[in-house]
């Protein structure tokens, strides 16, 4: 206790955090805000980077593709590893990779004519750097909250990255249009420097330290049986790898080009775009607030209007009632994001959540390339609006069939978190004798 504290007549000023914003917390969501603001002007100033270098779409495909490709390969390699070391020391070194990456990519943009191949490695670099931060990122957070306000914290941690996405792509593309793509880059290579200065201070004392043994197959393997082993996961996580492919597609390659040839071009398609990320927000301050008893039910529930933005490309609706749409599906989906994380938080024990946080986000993104890929030719075998609309039906079916599964149903929000897995085997109690198991038992009290 300091001096102040304890003299007497003094008063302790009072945090103007709540109770459930710790340390962590703090810096995670402020690392978040700066992050976002910097990436999403980012993504827009690689494609007219690329384009500024005399490419054409095809290139800004593969440029966008070189991107994903590594994500994909590395996601389950950085959730075993963020499970192995301290999580906020995989952090810092990702967003060091992804400072230096985007830094090099500025250079070359701002000071000479990059080759495509260039662009191509530079931007493998970024994704390979995401795919270590994802899930040492999801598990750090997820670990810096407890007690029943957890729903609450993660509300705000969306909605705070949510809002910074939406102002970083207004100020990306701005920035761009006034100085040139180069410097949009610099100043995202500048936001994940700033990022990994915050969260080398993060605090993982409370983390324990993982035991000895095994090897990185073994902590696949204990990730993968922890992530098989409860059907509301692995069912929500294949729906969704299918979800998130088929609304991609509909809203990166359709929605471009119904709205130059239906909606007016590119101004009216941005302003429905803009309605999602207004939406998502919205959805978010709900969630601030309510609090529901069958987070997967209710999450669930809400993944149904995803059928609907492919629905009104199809028709199409007008702008305004378009813009609505993707204004409810925004908010609705951020209902279902901040459940999913509550669940995921009271459900996984502390040392398995980035391996199982791999497993979700390798289903997230694993099929949205073979997706956009196949767009073309559902066009030109069903036609455009057909291929929408079966987009629509595949939401409604597999959101359907997932309601089927009883966890998903029934599982209830608690204020207690899971230490141990039920899936895997309890280690076993610590004995007195001095033999090797025992110490490398205990171990896991100790803090890294």
């Amino acid at each position: 206790m300091s001096a102040s504290a304890g003299a007497p007549g003094r008063r302790t000023r009072p945090s103007r955090r709540p109770d459930w914003a710790g340390r962590n917390y703090t810096l995670l969501t402020a690392a978040a805000i700066v992050t976002n603001l910097g990436s999403q002007g980012a993504l827009i100033a690689s494609a007219f980077a690329v384009l500024q270098m005399g490419g054409d779409g095809g290139d800004v495909g593969l440029v966008a593709a070189a991107r994903t490709v590594p994500l994909v390969l590395f996601l389950l390699v950085g959730g075993a590893l963020a499970d192995r070391l301290p999580r906020h020391r995989v952090m810092v070194a990702a967003n060091a990779l992804n400072c230096v990456s985007q830094g090099t990519f500025a250079l070359l943009v701002l000071v000479g004519e990059p080759h495509l191949w260039q662009m191509m490695l530079l931007s493998a670099l970024g994704g390979t750097g995401h795919a270590f931060f994802s899930p040492a990122s999801e598990g750090m957070l997820l670990s810096s909250v407890s007690g029943e306000q957890a729903g609450r914290a993660f509300a705000l941690y969306r909605m705070a990255m949510h809002g910074a996405g939406i102002g970083g792509a207004a100020l990306g593309g701005a920035l761009i249009a006034v100085f040139g793509p180069g410097w949009v880059l610099a100043v995202d290579a500048a936001a994940f420097l700033v990022a990994a200065c915050l969260r080398a201070f993060l605090d993982v004392s409370h983390i324990p330290v993982r035991k000895p043994g095994g090897g990185m197959i073994s902590d696949l393997r204990e990730g993968w049986r922890e992530f098989t082993g409860r059907s509301w996961l692995w069912s929500i996580v294949v729906q969704f790898a299918v979800v998130n492919a088929v609304v991609v597609a509909a809203e990166a390659v359709y929605g471009p080009l119904v709205a130059e040839e239906e909606l007016g071009g590119a101004g009216p398609w941005g302003l429905a775009l803009a309605a999602f990320g207004a939406g998502t927000v919205a959805g978010a301050l709900v969630m601030m607030r309510w609090r529901p008893r069958r987070l997967l039910l209710a999450g669930t529930l809400c993944v149904f209007p995803l059928a609907l933005p492919p629905a009104a490309l199809a028709v199409p609706l007008p702008v305004l009632p378009l813009a609505a749409v993707l204004f409810l599906t925004g908010a609705s989906i951020e209902v279902f994001g901040v459940s999913w994380m509550t669940a995921l938080h009271q459900e996984i024990p502390e040392d398995k959540l980035s391996r199982v946080a791999a497993y979700d986000w390798l289903g997230s993104i694993g099929m949205v390339p073979v997706a956009t890929a196949l767009t073309g030719p559902a066009e030109e075998a069903f036609g455009r609006d057909a291929a929408l609309w079966g987009c629509s039906a595949l939401v409604v079916l597999l959101t359907a069939a997932v309601l089927t599964v009883p966890d998903v149903r029934r599982l209830s929000r608690r204020t207690t978190k899971v230490t141990e897995s039920p899936i895997l085997p309890a280690p076993p109690t610590p004995t007195p004798s001095p033999s090797p198991s025992a110490d490398a038992e205990g171990t896991v009290g100790r803090t890294g």
